[in-house]
């Protein structure tokens, strides 16, 4: 039971579980360059991020159903635990080989800790203060991408580049304390079978999946044998996935739950908004950079605009819970996500710093609801001891969409990029000043670069990467114009504070 000030220091415990296990990557990626000058091994780059998501989007499910059999508070302890052991190896790692490996322990833990906090919270805050909190929890997404670069950016200045791992032991301990000596679970929760092959099938067909979409189109041809075979591997091991959850006493996802069509089109809520969320969050500082020539200040301060307008909205949806129904929040805000999306594709080298400030609030917008407002409806309606499952699933979901968003929309604006570029300069690229590489756009981002290159071929290559960029962008539009029309398919459920009551004090 958590009455008083237990409730407060068990929810301020989990708002830090997750900020610094959504924080993580952000952090990581403003040190990556200082990182592989230091350990070498810039081939092998991608592994540092992708071992992280491989393994905290494996861990989500099966951690979800783990803690709905056997309660949430040893599970969540272990997340911390983990998280903390893979955070303290990453600092002493001395080469990107161990960095990856360590990430992928540190992943383990954030599969762990995020599905979680938000089910402990349901469990744990009573009914009436669920939307705000629940507005609160979604915010701090919207601020891990915020401070994440800043801090990141500042302690590889001034610090040193192990820092940004070393940082989350003293969050992590903080945390633990709070969970560990103040939750005490008291909803019962009953020991079933685990289902080991499809935890077995599921893990091997997301590692599967994540190793072609990384090595295809750098180190293999996407029809080469090693990129084909990857893909098939992965198309297998779904079935078996399937199969082997519709046979299982006890599945990792119950694809039963995906009946109820609130959990349903949360889920595919979730997982489009979120791939047209992060193609905004990755394109929009090239652009800034690479065609208004803004200084290479990192991304963190460039989407201020966008997390300060998620912040807002995230926490505005979360206490508009009780009074509105789901779909009434949802619609309004993924319209504002559609448009966002769509007047990015208007962008040129004409575009003032100012008109992007304003696309970018609408998208954060746009987006900060789903934030808070999914993680409440893809839970209502379950028992506690279905809610750990139910919760983990979307937020699974959900990583899997920006992880696609990034690989695919990554395609599409590369492959475009280097068209514009052959048309503007022919396919040798006869005008290219000597020394200058503008196979990736990211080239042209620094000033020390942009100043090696002729005002004349400059003003081209900006005009190529606008083009691309808008290109993208229009297809972008497709996931958030998805994910809009799974808001009207919403039915018309509430988050209802007297039923909810009912059941929140049957628990405790």
């Amino acid at each position: 039971m958590a009455k008083g000030n237990n409730m407060g220091i068990i929810v301020a415990g989990l708002l830090l579980a997750i900020l610094m296990a959504s924080m993580d990557n952000t952090i990581v990626a403003t040190a990556m360059g200082t990182i592989v000058g230091e350990l070498g091994g810039f081939d092998k780059l991608m592994w540092v991020t992708s071992a992280y998501l491989v393994a905290e989007m494996a861990g989500m499910p099966i951690f979800g159903k783990l803690s709905d059999m056997y309660g949430r508070k040893r599970f969540f302890i272990f997340g911390i635990i983990v998280f903390m052991a893979g955070s303290a190896l990453c600092g002493t790692a001395d080469s990107i080989i161990q960095l990856s490996i360590y990430r992928a322990i540190q992943g383990i833990g954030g599969g762990a800790l995020v599905p979680i906090a938000f089910t402990i919270m349901f469990d744990v805050v009573p009914p009436d203060k669920r939307g705000k909190l629940g507005g609160l929890f979604g915010a701090v997404f919207g601020l891990s991408s915020i401070f994440g670069p800043l801090l990141g950016a500042y302690i590889t200045d001034y610090i040193d580049w192990p820092w940004i791992f070393y940082i989350n032991l003293p969050l992590g301990l903080i945390a633990f304390v709070m969970i560990a000596f103040f939750y005490k679970e008291s909803v019962e929760h009953s020991k079933q079978k685990i289902d080991f092959m499809g935890a077995f099938a599921l893990v091997a067909a997301i590692v599967c999946l994540m190793f072609a979409l990384e090595l295809g189109g750098k180190q293999y041809a996407w029809d080469s044998s090693m990129i084909i075979g990857l893909f098939a591997a992965f198309a297998v091991l779904v079935i078996a996935f399937i199969m082997t959850e519709r046979r299982a006493e006890e599945p990792i996802i119950t694809f039963g739950m995906f009946k109820n069509r609130l959990y349903a089109t949360s889920n595919i809520m979730a997982m489009f908004s979120g791939a047209a969320f992060i193609t905004a969050s990755i394109y929009i500082p090239i652009f800034i950079q690479g065609v208004l020539g803004g200084s290479a200040t990192n991304s963190g301060l460039v989407l201020l605009p966008m997390m300060v307008g998620s912040v807002v909205t995230a926490a505005g949806g979360g206490s508009m819970l009780a009074k509105f129904k789901y779909r009434s929040i949802m619609i309004p805000t993924l319209a504002l996500l559609v448009v966002g999306i769509a007047l990015l594709t208007t962008l040129s080298t004409g575009t003032s710093r100012f008109m992007v400030t304003i696309f970018m609030i609408l998208i954060g917008l746009g987006i900060g609801a789903s934030f808070s407002v999914l993680s409440n409806a893809a839970i209502h309606g379950f028992s506690a001891r279905q809610r750990g499952s139910a919760s983990s699933t979307l937020n699974f979901l959900r990583s899997l969409g920006m992880t696609l968003g990034i690989t695919v929309f990554g395609i599409i604006q590369s492959h475009t990029f280097l068209n514009k570029l052959a048309a503007a300069f022919g396919s040798g690229g006869g005008q290219m000043p000597e020394g200058v590489d503008l196979s990736d756009p990211r080239k042209i981002l620094t000033p020390e670069t942009r100043d090696k290159i002729p005002t004349q071929v400059l003003d081209k290559i900006s005009e190529a990467l606008s083009s691309s960029l808008a290109q993208t962008f229009a297809w972008a539009i497709i996931p958030s114009v998805i994910a809009l029309i799974a808001a009207f398919a919403m039915s018309r459920e509430k988050l209802d504070p007297a039923a909810e009551q009912e059941q929140y004090s049957a628990s405790h």
